[in-house]
């Protein structure tokens, strides 16, 4: 009978250690939750930061390239100009390889070839005769630097036909 009650004794000071611990246990489970919760939010707010970080970057390289680009347009606008008044193949393969480089950049010549009239990137300068609304001569590029307008194209449209 001495061992039944020494197991029974044992039994019951187990039960009695793990009605104890039990409490401890359920505040560290608790514990790890929230320290779980934790790294996941400080991991989120990392990668937050790196994305905004990236982005910041980004806007201000943009920018600078806009400030540069603005800064350089009287130079391009001289040098189109004699493009557009000279037979020397040389100044039109540099007009042709400065363009490349800006659009290699995200900065692109507004498009003024046989286009059609277009307020959101184009100013007129003269009504001139020719087709209703075809640009008949571009005067002076405009730009866009990734998307965005930088200057207008300043062209000649046509007015269209005279009753």
């Amino acid at each position: 009978m001495d061992d039944k009650k020494i197991k029974k004794d044992k039994e019951e000071v187990i039960a009695d250690k793990v009605q104890e611990a039990e409490p401890e246990k359920d505040e560290k489970d608790a514990k790890i939750i929230e320290l779980s919760d934790q790294l996941t939010r400080a991991v989120a707010d990392y990668r937050n930061l790196e994305r905004r970080s990236f982005e910041e970057r980004s806007e201000a390289i943009r920018f600078a390239n806009k400030q540069l680009i603005e800064a350089l347009l009287p130079a391009f606008d001289t040098l189109f100009l004699a493009g557009k008044y000279t037979t020397d193949e040389s100044v039109k393969l540099t007009i042709g390889r400065i363009v490349d480089v800006l659009k290699e950049n995200g900065i692109e010549k507004v498009d003024t070839h046989n286009a059609q009239y277009n307020a959101d990137t184009m100013e007129v300068v003269e009504v001139v005769d020719g087709p209703k609304e075809k640009i008949i001569e571009e005067v002076r590029p405009g730009f866009t630097v990734n998307g965005k307008l930088i200057r207008p194209a300043q062209v000649k449209v046509g007015q269209g036909e005279r009753n």
